[in-house]
Parts: structure tokens; sequence; C-alpha cells
């Protein structure tokens, strides 16, 4: 539950951080989210690892110019879908722990060091950053809606409390997040996660982040369809028999 410390679990002295950022067709964006990925004073060694799903526009060309040690770049050729192209970076992380961030703008990343503090302090593995709509941050009504619907049933079919299922940060050691065996290859990646983590009894501690919500216009990807997707994931992952499956 928001703000609840958990017992603690364990104290890590030090620990790298991986955060996993996907990018389709975002040349407007991306250089931008890179900088500011890169501009945050964290409490840990970081690498940021992009993947590129299939861009045809001159994401590829701004990515290949970026010259940072702390930042490694991968391609797909085709597009594939968040959820494929976080496997990738997953992959390729050497972290001990990741977060993803997408490269909208729409999360801000002042805000990982928050959901870092918790694994610092021993209270758990796997944090959420959880959003608080208002008029500044939501894209529409139905969006809001929509995101409260899915993450209400995720409550309902696994018994628990959780405030935001679909925040793209979610923080966890990366052992974990590939012990999942995610299989989605779109935005329904963030409720199989979800899903797979409460089946295993395993209750994400959350923190408040800020969000801006861009608009359809401005490049806004998910649908209403990716919402009956990620209700049909969840049904799914609550009448699987083991948690390893």
């Amino acid at each position: 539950m928001l703000g609840v410390p958990y017992p603690t679990i364990f104290v890590e002295q030090a620990v790298k951080l991986s955060i996993l950022m996907p990018v389709y067709n975002e040349e407007a964006r991306v250089a931008a989210a890179v900088k500011q990925a890169l501009d945050v004073s964290y409490p840990c060694e970081i690498e940021l690892v992009i993947v590129d799903d299939g861009s045809r526009d001159r994401t590829v060309e701004i990515l290949t110019a970026i010259d940072d040690p702390q930042v490694k770049v991968f391609r797909h050729e085709r597009n594939q879908g968040k959820g494929a192209a976080i496997a990738t970076a997953a992959r390729s992380a050497t972290g001990d722990y990741m977060v993803i961030l997408d490269a909208d703008l729409e999360y801000d990343p002042q805000d990982i060091p928050k959901l870092l503090q918790p694994v610092i302090d021993g209270y758990s593995e796997v944090v959420y950053g959880n959003r608080s709509f208002g008029g500044h941050s939501s894209y529409s009504f139905w969006y809001v809606m929509g995101n409260k619907g899915v993450t209400l049933a995720a409550n309902v079919l696994f018994n628990s409390y959780i405030g935001d299922l679909e925040t793209c940060y979610k923080l966890m050691p990366v052992a974990l997040y590939r012990s999942l065996n995610i299989r989605s290859r779109g935005f329904g990646m963030e409720a199989e996660v979800t899903g797979k983590l409460l089946r295993r009894g395993v209750r994400p501690y959350e923190v408040p982040i800020s969000y801006r919500a861009r608009s359809r216009e401005e490049g806004k990807k998910i649908t209403w369809k990716d919402g009956v997707e990620a209700l049909w994931i969840l049904g799914k992952e609550r009448i699987r028999r083991k948690p390893g499956s």
C-alpha cells in the first residue's frame, strides 16, 4: 500500500540500476528523454539501456549520435511492441535492479531515486510509481477510467490493493523480471507483469510520482483495445496453476 513500510527484507550496500527505455518513432522527444534520464543525481551506479523498436523516423539517427558510456543502444529491425523491446533490454541489462522509462516525456526521471529508496532502505524489492491523475495529468476521462478499471480488476482477482497497475515505473530485480517470462509483446506486458507478481504473492511497495499524459496528437499510442487485452491477461494469469508457468 502507498506509503506503508514493508518489514526489512534486506539491506544492499551498493546496487546498480538499469533504466530500460523502449523507443518507437520518438524523434521529437527521445533526445530530451535521454538527457533528462542522465541528468538525474542517482544514489547508485546506473546504465541506460535503449531499444529502438523499429522506428521509421529519425529516432535511430538521434540514438546513434549518443556518446555516453552509461548508454547502450539496441535496435529491432521491425516494430514488435513495448513488451518485446523491454524483453531485449532486460536480456542486455547488467544491473541488479531495473526500472522502465518510456521516451515520451510523460514520466519525470527525477522520481526514479524515490522508487529506489525503499530498496536501499530494505523495505521492498518491488516498487511501483503511483500516479495521481488530475486535469493536468490525464489524457482523457476515459483514459483515466480505463486505467482505474484495469487496476480494480487486478485487485479483485488477486485480493490486493495496488493503486496503479498500468504505471510505467515498475522497479524490481532484473533477475525477478527475467523469471516472470513475460510473453506479451505489446502494452499487455504491464498487466502480465503485475498479474504474475500478485500471483506469486508479491505486493509492490508504492510511492507517489508526477505524471503528464500527452495527447493523441502528440503521439500517445495506447488505446482502449490495450485495456481489453489487459483484462484478458489478468484473468488468464489468475487461473494459471503454477506461479512459474
